[in-house]
This record gives C-alpha cells, structure tokens and sequence, in this order.
C-alpha cells in the first residue's frame, strides 16, 4: 500500500460505542458477542427504516379515510391449515405472568413472586440511559447462572433467588427507538437488536443447559411484515450458532390497531418461533386513538371508562384467542396495573377489581395474564386456577369455533362514553409526574394506585390531543382548546408539587416535562411516541 492511499481518509465502517464508559461493561461488550451484534447490523439494521416508512405511508391513507381492514393479499394464510412449530414445555403454563424493569432488586423479587413467568422489560417500564440498559444485561446474566444477589443500601436486607424461580423473559425495544450510544456505519443502531444480541450472547448455553431456552417479548408490531424481519433475526442467528430451528422462541405483543388485522399473518411469519401472542391493551387503547386521530366518530372517553368489556376491546381480546388457539399459540390477557393497597378496605376493593378483570379474561379463554406487583399474583392466580385446573396447563382446548367471525366494524366500534374536567386533569397529572420520572431515568412509577409505565402516560396525552384536535367539549360545557391545555397544566403542576412536596419538586425535572408535555399536547401533528422527545431529554443528561 502506497504511503499516498495510506493518507485518504477511511471509510467509517462498523461498530462504534458512543456511550461514555460504565462500570461493568466489558463483561457486555465481549469479542463474541460485539461480532454479533455487528452481523446483525450489517444484515437487518438497515431493513429498519423502511419497515418504519412503510408504517407512516399506511398511516396516510388512514388519515386520509381510509379505515383498518383484514388484508385481501393474505387471505390464503388466514383460510389455511397451518400450526406454529410448539410451545417448550417451561412456557406451556403461563397463567400468571409479572413484568417490570430490569434493575437488580426487581429482577429478584419477581422471580420469587408466585407466578410462572417474569418478563424482564428493556422497553415500557425501563428510562434506557446508557447505565440502566447495561446494567440490564449484567442483571439478567447474573439471574441466568442463579447468583443474582441484592443488599438495600438503605436497610442493609438482602435479596437473594428461590430454588424454582419463574421463567425468564426478555422484552426488547420496539423498532421505532434507537440506541444512540452504538453506531454501526456512523449510525444509531435499533435498539431492539441490542437488546436482542446481548442477552442471546450472554445467555443462551446456560438458559439451554437449564432446560429452557432464550426467550423473547417482542413488542409494538404493526404489520406481518416486521415480524418477517424477527423471523429472519432470529434464523440468522439461530444458524450462527448451530442451534435447531425454532430454539428462539418468542410472544408478541398484539398492542397496535394495525396488527390486530395481520395476527394470521405475524403467527405464520413466526410460525418457526413463535408461542404466544398477548393482548398488551394499554397501548392498544393508544394506538386505537393514534391510528384514528383525524377521525372523528372514533374519539375515546375518559382513559378510566376504557374498559376491556367496552366493544372494541370486547372483540380484540376474543379475536386474538380465536386465532392463537386455531395455531396450536397461547392466547396472553392483559395487565392489571394496581398496587396493593395499605389500608385494609382499599386493598379489598383494589383484589376485588384485579378478580373481576381476570375472570372476564379466563373467561373467554385466554391462557395466562400480567400483574405489575407481586401482591397482586395471588389473586390472578387463583382466578385461572380455577378456570384452568390441574388436569390442562392452559386453555388451548378452547377453540371459540362457535363464535360468529369478528368484523373489522367490531374492532374499529366507538366507545360510548364521557369526557370529563376530572378525567382531563388526572390525564395532565398522570403524564406530567410519569413524563418527569422517565427523563429522571425511571420507567416504571406508582401514581394514585397504578404502576404506570409509558403506554398510560401515552393515552393521558394522546386523549387530550385528540379532544383538541376534533373540537370536543367536556360534559360540564367546557371546548377543549390549547388554550385549554396551558390552563389546566399551570394549575395541575402546582397541585403536583404540593402532593409530592416542595423538596421533591425542586429537585425533580417537572417544569421540563410540563414542557414538554405542553409541546407533544399542542402540537399540530400528534407525536408518534413520548418516549421518542423523552429519549433526547434523557440521552442530554447524560453528558
């Protein structure tokens, strides 16, 4: 090489870490597992924004009148005789899972708690700073090969694993969110492949070892054409490895109105894959009001009248468990986001709305639910034990084949309901004290008895966008208008820093999140995802 070519500059190619240095990460970032993540770049990071387009180019059409509708293309797949691979047997019983982010001290006591499954959350209930999704990864290894351990600084108790813990689960990130502080070819990279990669490298041979496998949550598909793509993933990966098709194995989250039209397709797509697919209904209800924005016969109520015996959810929850059942999949309810409560009556009624919810959910035949607290789990248990027993692990024999097909009308219906001044200022304060802990690097929040990760922030907002954006009126008379808007979020963040106290407030980043609550609310196009903004504000902190 002449000492003239030596000189030109080079092309930027590769992996590059962006991210200032953490604590721990080389244990992360091995020679396997960056060779990895570098063929998975080169290979499917590029396939990313074009799925994204193809989602804005459909979102036109729908803005423009066009309703959701089952895809004619595709309708050999939905009338065909086709199963998934099966279900390995650690993920036949699934009735009571339990999520939560992926911090040390929740790992632990969600592995302990009384359920069959913790789904381990790099996605809605994770703020992912750079040390939080490392972190992440170094946790979950650690609760992989069993020696997870916790002291509590400020109580000296130690948190150490049961003898059978619950299944492992790893949600990752959806493929609109980036990781900005990995750059492959002097771009972010999709943070769903960093997620993916990691815990795969690091814990596949133990998780095999042990008699399960690795296994994944993968969240907000909008069309079969991206579970493709996971497909592809995950047989790439799969054949890196020498491992047998089918040893990944997934459950995805059925959470956006477009998917619920391609369930046929995304099982098929993932056929080799897949198990599960899960009613993830808060995002659902959001993705109900983002699809439909600009139209206006489908506005929601208040966020606490969208309830899962409302039509439109009626009809999702059924639809899916007929189509999982009808593949030989497991059919996932939803989450109750309660907390327990401390005095005795409230708690009563917070068990008697978490068994209600439930029973509606086993009722119709799904196979297992979420609870967002342990304290929670002994009542979800109960429930789908009583509804599965002891002689099925699940409810697969439940076909509904008696039930009359479900139309795209019963899934587009408008839910009947009000708007009211109360319900606009919970959505405000809701938003506002969730906005400002997810930009403090914490996703997952207790606020008035619910653990609220992003996906009921995203309704608070989102509602109130849309009662701006059609020109709707509160029941007591009042227009909603900007104007509005400002009005209430002054006086409702002075009613937030007195419930959390002035310390607190001062020390809290609740003017930057009433900002910015302010501008995604206002703003004249509905923002896609709050957690988008919300990731800049997070990623500047960090420097």
């Amino acid at each position: 090489m002449t000492e003239q070519m030596m000189e030109q500059p080079q092309t930027l190619t590769g992996l590059k870490l962006a991210g200032h240095h953490i604590q721990g990460q080389e244990e992360v970032f091995t020679e396997g597992a960056m060779s990895l993540l570098e063929s998975l770049c080169a290979r499917f990071a590029g396939d990313v924004d074009a799925l994204l387009a193809k989602r804005k180019e459909r979102q036109v059409r729908i803005d423009k009148g066009e309703l959701p509708d089952f895809l004619p293309e595709t309708r050999a797949i939905r009338d065909g005789k086709w199963t998934i691979r099966g279900i390995p047997t650690d993920l036949q019983d699934r009735r009571v899972e339990i999520t939560g982010p992926v911090d040390r001290k929740m790992i632990i006591n969600a592995l302990n708690a009384d359920v069959k499954v913790f789904m381990a959350d790099f996605e809605d209930s994770l703020a992912p700073s750079w040390e939080k999704v490392i972190q992440g990864q170094i946790n979950l290894r650690d609760a992989v090969r069993g020696t997870i351990e916790y002291k509590a600084p400020d109580t000296g108790k130690e948190y150490r694993l049961n003898d059978n813990p619950a299944v492992l689960i790893a949600r990752v990130r959806g493929l609109h969110l980036k990781e900005k502080h990995v750059e492959f070819n002097g771009q972010s990279i999709p943070g769903a492949l960093f997620d993916f990669c990691f815990y795969f490298y690091h814990n596949y041979r133990q998780l095999l070892s042990k008699g399960s496998g690795p296994y994944f949550y993968i969240p907000k598909l909008e069309s079969h054409l991206e579970a493709r793509w996971w497909a592809k993933v995950f047989a790439f990966t799969e054949e890196r490895f020498c491992l047998e098709p089918g040893t990944i194995k997934c459950t995805c989250l059925i959470e956006t109105l477009p998917a619920v039209f391609e369930m046929d397709e995304i099982l098929y797509e993932l056929r080799s894959n897949i198990v599960a697919l899960n009613c993830g209904r808060w995002d659902y209800i959001f993705s109900y009001i983002k699809t439909l924005k600009h139209h206006s016969d489908r506005v929601l109520p208040d966020r606490q009248q969208v309830t899962m015996d409302k039509p439109f959810l009626s009809a999702y929850s059924r639809l899916l468990i007929k189509t999982c059942h009808k593949r030989g999949a497991l059919a996932m309810g939803g989450m109750a986001a309660f907390i327990p409560a401390k005095d005795a009556e409230a708690n009563r009624l917070v068990l008697e709305r978490v068994c209600k919810d439930k029973e509606l959910e086993a009722r119709n035949g799904h196979d297992g639910t979420w609870v967002a607290h342990p304290g929670l789990a002994q009542t979800a248990m109960a429930v789908f034990n009583q509804f599965i027993g002891d002689d099925h692990c699940n409810q697969l024999h439940i076909t509904r084949d008696v039930d009359a097909p479900i139309l795209a009308s019963e899934l587009l219906a408008p839910c009947e309901g009000e708007r009211t001044e109360h319900g606009m200022r919970l959505n405000i304060r809701i938003a506002l004290q969730y906005i400002e802990a997810w930009i403090s690097g914490n996703g997952c929040v207790p606020i008035y008895g619910l653990m609220e990760d992003a996906a009921t922030a995203e309704i608070s907002r989102a509602s109130i966008w849309q009662w701006i954006h059609h020109q709707k009126h509160l029941s007591n008379g009042k227009l909603v208008t900007k104007a509005l808007l400002k009005e209430m979020l002054v006086e409702e963040l002075a009613n937030v820093k007195e419930e959390v106290g002035s310390e607190r407030f001062t020390h809290g980043r609740f003017t930057q999140a009433a900002v910015l609550l302010e501008e995604i609310t206002t703003a004249d196009e509905l923002v896609d995802f709050l957690t988008l903004p919300g990731y800049e504000l997070l990623t500047k902190q960090e420097h």
